[in-house]
């Protein structure tokens, strides 16, 4: 199977200070991987370093074996890798349907997944039912979809998802997590980074655990869920005081 994304020795900064130390990840292709962590610990920064929004330097950073060191925000998007933030940054003052045909528009223009407007609208029905109203009259839940639906129109060969369900309620993240497994069957590389950690890792194959800019912790989801890892490095719970005091 081939290899989506390799980063290996990846460092990342936020004006002086260096957020993110030596990270390795790897996203196999065709696979969901999990970027697990507590609030603070440099998930974003990660993100935003690996799209070229902030200084970055790795000793190996490849996307489908190609060395992309140095490229820019918008030469990363066209060559596939594309990032919805958890901000989700919407044109408001455009209609839903006009934002997917802008970034349909701005598709990079290489052999990706290939995601018409019909299957958005399949994937996501309640953007087809909003289809002509404007991005900033919708729903905190709708948002969320139409973010994911656009960054799907840019026919991504990996998609990064930051927090996609962060701020919604119960329902609509059961919505989102069911439609984000729906788009991973079809093959579509993914980068997973959410706070519903069960959620997360039952969807994923591997999952990596950042704590304080450094993986802390990767191994498969299955190993992950319940660890020790999860508990001092997401939760932020001491193991050796909880077992001590047992």
């Amino acid at each position: 199977m081939d290899t989506a994304l390799s980063v290996e020795g990846l460092r990342v900064w936020r004006g002086r200070s260096e957020i993110v130390r030596s990270v390795d990840l790897t996203i196999p292709g065709g696979q969901v991987v999990a970027l697990l962590g507590a609030n603070g610990a440099g998930k974003t920064t990660l993100i935003e370093g690996i799209l070229g929004q902030l200084p970055m330097k790795a000793d190996t950073f490849e996307l489908f074996g190609e060395d992309v060191r140095g490229a820019k925000p918008w030469e990363m998007v066209r060559k596939g890798l594309v990032v919805v933030p958890q901000e989700r940054y919407l044109f408001t003052d455009m209609s839903v349907e006009e934002n997917l045909e802008l970034a349909s528009k701005r598709a990079g223009r290489h052999e990706g997944h290939l995601f018409s407007l019909d299957e958005l609208y399949d994937l996501f029905p309640r953007l087809a039912e909003r289809k002509v109203q404007y991005a900033g009259t919708l729903s905190g839940g709708e948002r969320s979809m139409l973010a994911i639906a656009r960054g799907l129109a840019l026919q991504p060969r990996v998609l990064v998802l930051d927090e996609p369900s962060l701020g919604l309620a119960p329902i609509i993240v059961e919505l989102i997590m069911s439609t984000i497994e729906r788009i991973a069957e079809s093959g579509l590389p993914i980068l997973l980074v959410e706070q519903n950690v069960n959620q997360t890792l039952a969807m994923s194959s591997w999952g990596y655990v950042l704590e304080s800019g450094e993986i802390s912790s990767s191994d498969s989801s299955e190993a992950l869920l319940g660890s020790d890892a999860i508990l001092s490095g997401y939760l932020a719970v001491d193991v050796e005081s909880v077992e001590g005091g047992s």
